[in-house]
């Protein structure tokens, strides 16, 4: 079952860029667990913020501190539109396992609530290997259960067609434009399992999906595609008389 940590209905930030702004009233705070100083994340918990930390669990990104530690043979195509990072082939667990439990490792001493991995369906992606939905499914299940192992909750971020089959083994999901897409029905198994759900907007207008957001009890945020401080949370948004 969720953790009472984290709220089914919460107003929440996520920035990974430009200095970190926490001096706003949210219950959730997604920040990058490399960037984030453990002092910032400490003073978030104390006034009570669950704080989720993130990192990419699918790719290899040639700015983090722990590249070297990546095999070029795990290292598959670029990911479109984000220069130096490369798909994973994370059937190679072994090599993987070490890597991402030090990350975990990470979160726990940096003091998240939680961690919000990225880039977990590249079986739906073209990565350079064959990967099949088991082996997403299976790396997937490997990851909740690493992170349950060490006391963190963990989000599922998108993967969308997996939620069935996942939706017990994570504690919430969060989603980029399932509005601009119209699939966010694929969410609601999160909702019904008395987890929540996270939703981020960047093309979409708020009064265009918030309204939506707020019948459907989904925790959606509009922000920038840099995810910079801005942000505009739809519990908090009201339509103009």
């Amino acid at each position: 079952m969720p953790s009472s940590r984290l709220p089914l209905q919460a107003r929440w930030q996520i920035q990974y860029t430009g200095p970190l702004q926490i001096d706003i009233d949210v219950d959730v705070f997604n920040v990058d667990l490399f960037d984030a100083p453990a002092e910032t994340i400490a003073l978030l918990r104390r006034r009570g913020v669950f704080v989720m930390c993130y990192f990419s669990a699918g790719s290899y990104e040639d700015w983090r501190p722990d590249a070297t530690r990546f095999p070029a043979a795990v290292l598959g195509k670029e990911l479109a539109g984000w220069p130096g990072e490369r798909w994973l082939d994370i059937r190679q667990l072994d090599a993987l396992a070490p890597i991402m439990q030090t990350r975990l490792d990470l979160a726990v001493s940096k003091g998240c609530d939680g961690v919000d991995p990225d880039n977990v369906n590249g079986y739906a992606n073209d990565t350079g290997f064959p990967l099949t939905a088991a082996d997403q499914e299976r790396y997937n299940i490997w990851l909740a259960e690493a992170a349950h192992q060490r006391g963190l909750l963990i989000g599922l971020k998108n993967d969308l067609a997996q939620i069935p089959a996942l939706v017990a083994s994570f504690d919430w999901v969060l989603n980029e434009e399932c509005f601009s897409y119209q699939e966010c029905d694929l969410l609601l198994p999160f909702l019904q399992a008395g987890k929540p759900v996270f939703v981020i907007e960047y093309e979409l207008a708020p009064a265009v999906f918030c309204p939506q957001a707020q019948a459907l009890n989904l925790n959606a945020l509009h922000k920038h595609w840099q995810l910079d401080a801005y942000r505009v949370d739809c519990r908090e948004w009201r339509a103009h008389p």
